[in-house]
């Protein structure tokens, strides 16, 4: 299978968006639970927002309630994670995982996930 693959991370500052993108060629994503995690040096990944396959349910890390929206496009194959209102703490490795399956509870917990992407860096600073 090709891989999972993630982009759109990059470098801004406090307060600017970023739009991170997720696809998997040659699977329907839309067949997928798909989460989005964030990384930094020495700790944990860390679970940000999922959705279901479907999109009836989301959900997001409260650090990212409000600020963040995890979106689907089908015609694209692609799930989105747009980020507003940037943080510094906001900094780190973000990576999309994938699993077949309509919805897992605990989908913000990174042991759900039997396949990932390489990440994107997003660097978030003044």
């Amino acid at each position: 299978q090709l891989p999972v693959v993630e982009s759109g991370g990059g470098s801004v500052q406090p307060g600017e968006s970023l739009k991170l993108s997720c696809s998997a060629s040659g699977r329907t994503l839309n067949s997928y639970t798909i989460g989005w995690f964030r990384q930094v040096p020495g700790k944990e990944r860390e679970g940000i927002s999922c959705i279901s396959s479907g999109s009836a349910d989301t959900k997001y890390a409260d650090s990212v309630q409000g600020r963040f929206t995890i979106s689907r496009d089908n015609a694209e194959n692609t799930v989105y994670l747009l980020m507003n209102s940037l943080k510094p703490d906001d900094t780190g490795v973000y990576y999309c995982g994938i699993r077949e399956g309509r919805w897992y509870s605990r989908c913000l917990g990174q042991n759900v996930y039997n396949d990932w992407g390489q990440g994107t860096q997003v660097t978030v600073s003044s």
